[in-house]
């Protein structure tokens, strides 16, 4: 069995989608399973992980053959907003494309139960739930790191962390909220700031943070950011999964996350804590970073999400994709 596992705009598109594919093709790599990056059709199954114009392409050439095809959902409208300048204003017209292009495919792998969700809203392709995962090798040693990281960013803990593309759809006007609400706490935002493509709003949020919040660029090792780091906080509006979050649990890390579907899965109290996101969210974030200030909460709370990330790692996913590509 031979795939084409092809990720369009391979060279410019980052984050979450990149980190996927890359853990992708090491699953691939685990389970034996040969493939190419470049789009062909001397190929068993096509694969593409971003249905941009070649993707679809492709993918109507590869089903005039006979040829599965595989697509993942990594992006939804939904999801798409307030995220770069003008993804916006191409939200609304980018649904109805990607339904035409997701219904091309045979199969469709959703990174959650949430993301399926959306996305039977879009087309009645089949679709099939495979997490992103979280590759463990990647974070390995890890707290070696602590002392360097906090130093080059003045940090003392308990810090308040989030690791990822700065974006306004992740929750960057709550973020700097809090820190304004919670001066003796450092902030520290790890990820690309790209300020060139950013919108107005955004760049205005990051440029009058309070000194507390530190928005430190991309980093090196992103190892660094989990070792300085001790309570995640990921306040998203939308998300499909989150590679970040998947790290923070395997990395032992408290987390507060905002109760939106898309965390159904985690349990309140037991591997995070959840913010109801009515009502007056700064003061409830705000209170549930209060309570992380106690060293045994944060010690449970972490060490149950590091036992709950176990089931995501690449070793425990890599299966579903022959499983998926033998189907077809």
């Amino acid at each position: 069995m031979k795939v084409s596992h092809y990720f369009e705009f391979e060279d410019h598109v980052t984050g979450g989608i990149h980190e996927s594919v890359v853990h992708q093709r090491k699953m691939l790599d685990r389970e034996g399973i040969a493939y190419t990056t470049e789009p062909t059709l001397d190929a068993d199954v096509f694969h593409c992980n971003l249905m941009g114009p070649r993707s679809v392409w492709y993918a109507k050439r590869a089903s005039d053959r006979g040829i599965p095809v595989v697509a993942h959902t990594h992006v939804t409208a939904e999801d798409f907003g307030d995220s770069f300048r003008f993804t916006n204003a191409l939200a609304k017209p980018l649904k109805p494309y990607l339904s035409r292009a997701y219904g091309l495919a045979d199969a469709l792998v959703c990174p959650s139960e949430y993301n399926r969700g959306v996305i039977e809203g879009y087309t009645d392709a089949p679709t099939t739930v495979i997490s992103n995962g979280v590759d463990r090798e990647k974070l390995a040693g890890f707290e070696s790191l602590e002392a360097e990281y906090r130093e080059r960013y003045d940090l003392d803990p308990p810090t308040v962390f989030l690791v990822g593309h700065v974006i306004k759809r992740k929750g960057l006007e709550t973020f700097v909220d809090l820190a304004r609400e919670l001066p003796d706490i450092d902030f520290a935002w790890f990820g690309p700031l790209d300020l060139s493509l950013k919108g107005r709003e955004t760049t205005r949020l990051i440029e009058e943070s309070p000194d507390n919040c530190t928005f430190t660029g991309f980093v090196d090792d992103v190892r660094g950011a989990f070792a300085a780091g001790d309570v995640f906080l990921f306040p998203t509006h939308e998300e499909n999964e989150g590679i970040a979050l998947l790290e923070a649990m395997t990395a032992g890390t408290a987390v507060v996350v905002r109760d939106i579907e898309t965390f159904s899965w985690l349990d309140d109290g037991e591997d995070c804590l959840k913010v109801d996101p009515d009502g007056d969210e700064t003061a409830a974030f705000a209170d549930a970073i209060r309570r992380l200030s106690d060293p045994a909460l944060r010690e449970r709370l972490g060490s149950n999400a590091a036992a709950r990330s176990a089931s995501f790692s690449l070793d425990a996913i890599a299966e579903r994709y022959r499983a998926l590509y033998e189907s077809l």
